[in-house]
């Protein structure tokens, strides 16, 4: 990824397994791949039972959100082939929380673990970008992802009024498509050199759906208007300067669904050569869980707690790093502090609209011999 000074990426869930503890959500999305991860087993090709079979989770996070789904694939593969050696790659990029990983799927948390009951698993990490070939060639047997390849690999500009590209228009939202095919197509293609031939990828991707919703804008208030409006608050009441708003540019694109399909669809397209075909794809949207509970319990201040964490979680690190190097670090957290407790006194004050409901494309794509 770039790390200029202008376009460098900011990708740090927080860590100590707060991740998977604050983004129910998350877990809820992986939750419903499951079947297609599971059939996506099912559909390998008939291999040697001695070569080991490798699953990998790509942009995995802390790894906790995705523990049921790995438990149910791994009996999937020990139900075809029981004797067969299984390798589960656990990759992200360097700035991810590795250590949180490794307590969770070591069963060193409260939440289960996978390995207690599974023998000849083997479990390794990389901290390699999925913007580079992380696996030998040939050597993906199925590969998993969620929640993640809406991160740009670089900032393709700072935008000027609003935080994210969803807000933005003219040349500034066309640097964002075009930064968007672009990441896209490298993603595919490092993944086709990885996969076997009859190897598999499902890939849950945050979108903007067929009616044009996405994440936080299903209906409602729209989420990331709401966090734009604060950061612009902050401005006004001399909190932050505006070059710190400004410097506050999420690097997210959320496809469209033909953006998301073009390459595996075209012939013509690097992708469709490099043997990549695209079996389904569906777009879903999964409640906000804590909008949700919020129904039913009706505590505004409950709901204000639970729900601002669930986007805390990956923003905050971009937030900081948007505030000017020469604050003490003192000032900035506590800059951050302020803006969050600012977000969760609007909920708390006014819950009725507010809620996180994902918007994804399910994608399950094969590789050919071609």
């Amino acid at each position: 990824m770039a790390e200029n000074i202008l376009q460098a990426v900011n990708v740090a869930m927080r860590g100590g397994g707060y991740y998977s503890a604050v983004t129910k959500s998350a877990k809820d999305v992986i939750d419903s791949a499951t079947p297609l991860v599971l059939d996506s087993i099912r559909r390998l090709p008939d291999a040697n039972a001695t070569t080991p079979f490798t699953l990998a989770d790509i942009g995995c996070a802390d790894g906790g959100t995705s523990l049921d789904m790995m438990r149910q694939a791994i009996a999937a593969v020990r139900e075809r082939w029981p004797q067969r050696p299984l390798s589960v790659i656990y990759t992200d990029q360097p700035r991810n929380d590795f250590n949180s990983l490794f307590h969770i799927v070591h069963g060193l948390t409260p939440l289960p673990t996978y390995l207690d009951k599974n023998e000849n698993i083997h479990v390794l990490a990389s901290a390699t970008s999925f913007y580079k070939q992380i696996l030998p060639a040939d050597a993906l047997h199925l590969g998993f992802s969620a929640n993640a390849m809406h991160w740009l690999s670089r900032k393709p500009c700072d935008l000027t009024n609003h935080i994210h590209a969803v807000g933005a228009s003219g040349d500034e939202l066309a640097a964002f498509a075009e930064q968007g095919r672009c990441d896209w197509e490298t993603i595919l293609l490092h993944r086709a050199r990885e996969l076997v031939s009859g190897g598999r990828l499902v890939l849950v991707n945050l979108c903007k759906d067929e009616a044009g919703q996405y994440l936080g804008n299903t209906g409602g208030i729209n989420m990331y208007d709401t966090l734009n409006a604060l950061w612009q608050r902050f401005v006004a009441d001399g909190v932050i300067r505006n070059e710190e708003y400004v410097r506050l540019t999420l690097a997210h694109y959320y496809r469209t669904v033909e953006e998301s399909i073009q390459p595996l669809t075209d012939p013509a397209s690097p992708v469709y050569q490099a043997g990549l075909r695209l079996e389904q794809w569906e777009t879903r949207v999964v409640p906000c869980p804590f909008a949700a509970a919020f129904r039913q319990h009706g505590d505004a201040a409950r709901f204000a707690r639970d729900y601002v964490p669930s986007f805390r979680s990956w923003s905050e690190s971009t937030f900081l790093a948007a505030l000017a190097p020469d604050r003490p670090s003192e000032e900035r957290h506590e800059i951050i502090e302020r803006y969050y407790s600012a977000y969760e006194a609007l909920v708390r004050e006014n819950p009725v609209g507010h809620r996180k409901d994902l918007v994804h494309i399910y994608l399950t794509i094969a590789k050919t011999g071609a």
